[in-house]
């Protein structure tokens, strides 16, 4: 598995060090692994979207669409 480190994510995606830790402990970058003291990240994995972003918002609102359609159709009484 290649893989990189959370200093060398932060100069590959352009943030710090410390934003990529948080994001690793978060669970926001898959295969992302605690080793000892470093994080090792999947050179294969892309940099997580940023939440404060117009597209990130629009895509946690496309999440919630499916949910809100099964909500307005169980109201009316209207079977799937």
């Amino acid at each position: 598995m290649d893989s990189m480190t959370a200093k060398e994510a932060a100069e590959l995606w352009g943030i710090t060090t410390r934003q990529v830790q948080l994001l690793c402990v978060k669970g926001q970058i898959a295969g992302a692994e605690r080793l000892g003291k470093i994080w090792v990240i999947p050179k294969s994995t892309t940099k997580p979207m940023d939440g404060r972003t117009k597209a990130a918002k629009l895509q946690n609102r496309m999440r919630k669409i499916p949910y809100a359609l099964d909500v307005i159709q169980e109201a009316e009484g209207k079977p799937e």
